[in-house]
C-alpha cells in the first residue's frame, strides 16, 4: 500500500479522508508542521498533501518544504469558497489543487500522473483519457454532485455545453464512477462518416449473403456484429457526438437497441444481451433540433434521462489557475521538458480572458507557448501578451481617443474582472493584480469601477 503525507487536514475531516484513501490502497501519514514533514520524507520519500486552510502559514510550510526538498512531490487541498488560495498554490508549485470534499481516486490518479511524467513514460490509457474535473467554482461543483447522482444509476445521460467544456470528460467521470466503471467507454462520432459508415460502425457489417438493408431479425430485433461499436460497448457505455447528423434510420435502430437491451448477433443467429448505458454530448442548440425534428423523439428520451448542463470556462474562472497548471504539466511531460509555471500576472489573465473555445482553447494557448519557448522556467504575462489577442481590443479602437485613454479603458475592464472573479474581495484582488491595496482603491475611484458588479 503506499503512503501519502497529509499536512494541516482538520481533525474531523481525518476519519473520512483516511477511508477515501484506503479505498484506493494509499494509507496516509497525518502532520502539522514542516519540521515533522521533513523528519518523515528524510525517513521516506512520498507525495504530500497540504491542505491551505491555514492561508499563510501553510504556503510558508510549502517553501519550507521546497528549499529543502525540491524534488518533493507536492498537492495542495482547498476550501472551494477560497479561490485565491487555488492561485497561490499554482505560484507555489503544486503539482495539483484539489478541492474538498477529497476524493480518492482523484488524488491516486493525480500521483501516479505525475510519478510517469518524473520517469518520463507513457501514461496508461485511463490517465490519457483524462477524466479529471476541476470543481473548485460553484457551478462545477454543481455538475460533479449530478455526475455523483448519474453514477449511481444505469439511465441515459445527456452533457450539453458548448465545445471545448470537457462533455467527454464529465461522460467518462461519470463511467469510472459507476460499479462497473472497468467495462468498456466506446465514443462514436455520428457526424464523422456518412450513414452507411455510421451504421456499420455502431452495428457491425451484415452477416455475408444478408442483405445490408434487412437489418432485423427474429422478434424484431436489430442484428448486430461483434465487429460493431454497440457489442464493444456492452456491460459499459457508448458515448454518442453530434447525434442529430445521424440519419433516421440509423437513429431509430439505436433507439430499438436501447430499448430492447438485447439484439440479434449476426455471427451465430442467436439472440445476445446488449446492456448498453447511453451517454450523448451535445451543443446548446441540441434542443432545437429535437424541436426540429431532427432528432428522434423516442432515441432523445433514452438519451436525457437525466441532464447535465456544462458551465462555460468564462462562466467558471475560480478553475482555471489549477486548470492551466494541469494542462501545462501535461503539456511540459509530453514535449520532454522540464515543468514550466505560470506568474502571477499571467495566471491573472488566463482568468481574465473570454476563453470561447473553453478549457480545449486554454489548452491549445498554453501548447503554442510552451512550444515557442526557447528556455526558461516561467511563463510570464509578456507571453500570453504575444499569443492573444486581446477581447475588446477592436472597441478600443473604435472608441477612438489617446493611447493613454486605450490603456485607461482597458485596466477599468481587467480590474472589474479580477475584482468579479474574487467576489470583490479587494485584498485577494489587489494580490492578483500584483499591486497594493491602497494603489488598487485609488484606481477603482480614478477609473470609477465597482466592488461588484451591477
Amino acid at each position: 500500500m503506499k503512503s501519502v503525507l497529509y499536512l494541516g487536514c482538520p481533525v474531523p475531516e481525518r476519519a473520512d479522508t483516511e477511508k477515501q484513501l484506503a479505498a484506493v490502497e494509499m494509507s496516509v501519514v497525518w502532520g502539522d508542521n514542516a519540521s515533522f514533514a521533513l523528519d518523515e520524507l528524510q525517513r521516506r520519500n512520498m507525495p504530500v498533501l497540504l491542505d491551505l486552510s491555514r492561508g499563510a502559514a501553510a504556503l510558508q510550510i510549502a517553501r519550507e518544504i521546497r528549499t529543502q526538498r525540491a524534488s518533493t512531490l507536492m498537492f495542495a487541498v482547498v476550501d472551494a469558497r477560497r479561490p485565491d488560495l487555488t492561485t497561490e498554490a499554482v505560484l507555489a508549485g503544486m503539482a495539483d489543487v484539489f478541492a474538498r470534499p477529497l476524493g480518492g481516486r482523484r488524488v491516486a490518479n493525480a500521483i501516479a500522473r505525475e510519478l510517469k511524467y518524473e520517469a518520463r513514460e507513457s501514461l496508461p490509457a485511463a490517465l490519457e483519457n483524462g477524466d479529471d474535473l476541476y470543481g473548485h467554482s460553484p457551478a462545477m461543483r454543481d455538475v460533479m454532485a449530478l455526475i455523483a447522482r448519474a453514477a449511481g444509476m444505469r439511465a441515459g445521460v445527456l452533457i450539453r455545453g458548448e465545445e471545448g467544456t470537457g462533455r467527454q470528460v464529465a461522460a467518462r467521470a461519470i463511467h469510472t464512477l459507476q460499479p462497473h466503471g472497468d467495462a468498456a467507454f466506446v465514443s462514436v462520432d455520428c457526424a464523422a462518416c456518412d450513414g452507411d459508415e455510421l451504421d456499420a460502425e455502431l452495428f457491425g457489417a451484415p452477416a455475408r449473403g444478408q442483405d445490408a438493408g434487412d437489418a432485423k431479425g427474429l422478434k424484431g430485433l436489430e442484428r448486430v456484429s461483434r465487429l460493431g461499436r454497440l457489442h464493444h460497448a456492452r456491460g459499459g457505455t457508448i458515448y454518442l457526438q453530434n447525434v442529430a447528423e445521424a440519419p433516421t434510420r440509423v437513429q431509430a435502430r439505436l433507439a430499438r437497441v436501447l430499448r430492447d437491451r438485447e439484439a440479434i448477433l449476426i455471427e451465430t443467429g442467436a439472440t445476445t444481451s446488449l446492456d448498453v448505458r447511453p451517454m450523448a454530448g451535445a451543443d446548446p442548440a441540441f434542443d432545437s433540433a429535437v424541436h426540429e425534428g431532427r432528432v428522434r423523439e423516442d432515441l432523445f428520451r433514452r438519451l436525457s434521462v437525466i441532464r447535465i448542463e456544462m458551465p462555460a470556462l468564462r462562466n467558471r474562472r475560480e478553475d482555471i489557475p489549477a486548470l492551466a497548471n494541469y494542462f501545462l504539466r501535461e503539456i511540459c511531460a509530453g514535449l520532454h521538458v522540464p515543468p514550466k509555471t505560470l506568474s502571477r500576472s499571467a495566471l491573472s489573465l488566463l482568468s481574465a480572458l473570454p476563453w470561447r473555445g473553453n478549457a480545449a482553447e486554454l489548452r491549445r494557448l498554453l501548447d503554442s507557448i510552451v512550444t515557442g519557448m526557447q528556455g526558461g522556467r516561467g511563463i510570464a504575462l509578456e507571453d500570453i501578451l504575444s499569443h492573444v489577442k486581446l477581447d475588446g481590443a477592436a472597441g478600443l479602437i473604435s472608441s477612438g481617443g489617446t493611447l493613454k485613454q486605450a490603456r485607461s479603458r482597458f485596466e477599468k475592464e481587467y480590474i472589474a474582472t479580477v475584482l468579479e472573479q474574487h467576489r470583490g474581495r479587494i485584498s485577494e484582488a489587489a494580490r492578483t493584480l500584483g499591486i497594493q491595496r491602497t494603489n488598487l482603491y485609488r484606481k477603482m475611484r480614478s477609473l470609477k469601477v465597482n466592488r461588484t458588479p451591477k
